[in-house]
């Protein structure tokens, strides 16, 4: 009990952002990480330290570290990829790049590093700089808009058809690895490994069946655990890579509610969902004041909900593109790193609608796990809206609005949601079962799976993934 307690305490710390040590704070804050690592060893070193203050200071070196790894770029690495477009790039440009957020980058250690995928994401952040790589190269439409532009009219069809909200299902066999690589800890020890499992209770994912597991002995977390996993353990060997396996099949539905504005009712302010799902929650989900004035530019003074969620909905998909983004842990406030950086990957916008729903009195809460679609298999974020009258429905940001003149289809994920996903996780930052010991190298989401030893966390480049998925029975749409 006193091991769980340190490690809340210290989780405590890492939402709020903040050690106990204001010189280290303003050292991680100036990207002098070596003067405060300098600190954080003098002051464990002292022995006058509580066990929580030890295991947050250590923290803050694993998060200054996975910084450095995602700001691992000189202006060298990400010039070639840039004057592809722009052969005679000038200074005062990839300035105005990086002031705008466009091409990011931060001063570590009074160095200017560029984030790792720094190069790619001026491409799709930057709109003079998207459409001079769109005129260049020409591309197709990606396998997944080619998906959904098939399958969204057949699900809508099938909606208005049927008038049901659920529709023909999708049976997935799902086969998940996590392999730690040779030698990254010693011969014979004990590997913990967290490995994402399916929710229950969500009528548009049901039937779960575990077919396999490469561990004998495994526990699966209660459902009551917001953030589920299939826990094992495993010793390390020599020169070889500790691998976890499970096999499960799920079945899943598309989930389309066809939203209309009268069949909106008033809310009930007094419930505890509508209390709960409205309030601000530590550390992404705040009203602060670049939320309250972002707000006001996109709501004005509309009062009715679906008419707000869509005005939200239209506008963080017309101004915030997808980017590729830096870990979830190293953020003190998400939805605060879109706007000021005027982009964000799936979870960053999905954060920002939650946020912007909530402060306009719309419950949303959060909602992720994999998108399964075929030839296009990755971890994914969304959420779901309360409409009273109607109840949760789903709402995918990231996918945001389509390219179709009907309505319906238009906004088809702010109210509707297609069968290829896999729900891991009902919440953000909910705590895993078996508690982990250590900073877990995803602190808001759970996706991929978390691996540590009794050493310390296992991060995210120090092991591999994958899922493979194979389409049962009704197969596709």
């Amino acid at each position: 009990m006193k091991k769980l307690l340190i490690c809340l305490i210290g989780w405590t710390i890492m939402l709020n952002g903040q050690t106990f040590d204001k010189k280290i704070n303003g050292y991680i804050d100036a990207g002098n990480f070596a003067k405060a690592e300098k600190r954080i060893y003098k002051l464990i070193g002292s022995g006058e330290l509580t066990e929580s203050q030890v295991w947050d200071l250590k923290a803050q070196i694993d998060l200054m570290q996975r910084i450095r790894l995602d700001f691992n770029k000189d202006l060298e690495d990400i010039l070639p990829a840039i004057k592809k477009y722009y052969p005679n790039v000038s200074r005062e440009q990839l300035e105005t790049w990086e002031a705008s957020g466009a091409l990011e980058c931060m001063t570590i250690d009074g160095k200017k590093k560029y984030f790792a995928n720094a190069a790619p994401n001026l491409f799709r952040i930057d709109p003079e700089a998207r459409a001079v790589k769109k005129a260049q190269d020409n591309p197709d439409m990606d396998t997944l808009d080619k998906t959904l532009n098939r399958i969204i009219p057949k699900m809508v069809k099938e909606a208005r058809e049927s008038g049901k909200s659920l529709l023909s299902p999708v049976r997935m066999r799902l086969n998940y690895t996590m392999k730690l690589k040779p030698d990254v800890i010693p011969d014979g020890e004990i590997v913990r490994c967290w490995m994402p499992w399916p929710r229950e209770g969500h009528s548009r994912q049901s039937e779960i069946k575990l077919i396999s597991t490469s561990r004998e002995e495994y526990v699966i977390a209660d459902n009551s655990h917001l953030q589920r996993s299939i826990y094992m353990e495993g010793k390390a060997e020599k020169g070889k890579a500790t691998e976890f396996n499970v096999v499960f099949e799920i079945t899943a539905r598309p989930e389309v509610y066809l939203l209309k504005e009268d069949m909106i009712k008033p809310y009930d302010k007094t419930s505890p969902l509508y209390q709960e799902f409205t309030a601000e929650r530590e550390t992404h989900i705040r009203f602060t004041p670049e939320i309250q004035a972002l707000s006001r530019l996109i709501v004005g003074d509309e009062t009715h909900p679906l008419r707000i969620a869509r005005k939200i909905f239209k506008y963080i998909s017309d101004h915030y593109p997808w980017a590729s983004a830096r870990e979830y842990s190293t953020i003190p406030n998400i939805p605060s790193y879109v706007i000021q950086n005027n982009s964000g990957d799936c979870g960053q916008v999905t954060l920002l609608l939650l946020t912007l729903c909530r402060y306009n009195g719309i419950p949303a809460r959060w909602q992720s796990g994999w998108m399964l679609h075929p030839g296009d298999v990755n971890l994914h974020d969304w959420g779901e809206l309360y409409f009273e009258g109607v109840g949760w429905v789903p709402a995918d940001q990231s996918f945001g609005r389509r390219n179709f003149e009907d309505p319906d289809m238009e906004f088809f994920f702010l109210g509707g949601m297609d069968p290829y996903r896999l729900i891991v996780n009902d919440d953000y930052s909910a705590p895993l079962y078996p508690a982990k010991t250590w900073l877990r190298s995803e602190t808001v989401d759970f996706q991929r799976g978390e691996m540590e030893w009794r050493g310390g966390n296992l991060y995210f480049n120090q092991w591999n993934w994958d899922m493979e998925v194979k389409y049962l029975e009704s197969g596709e749409l």
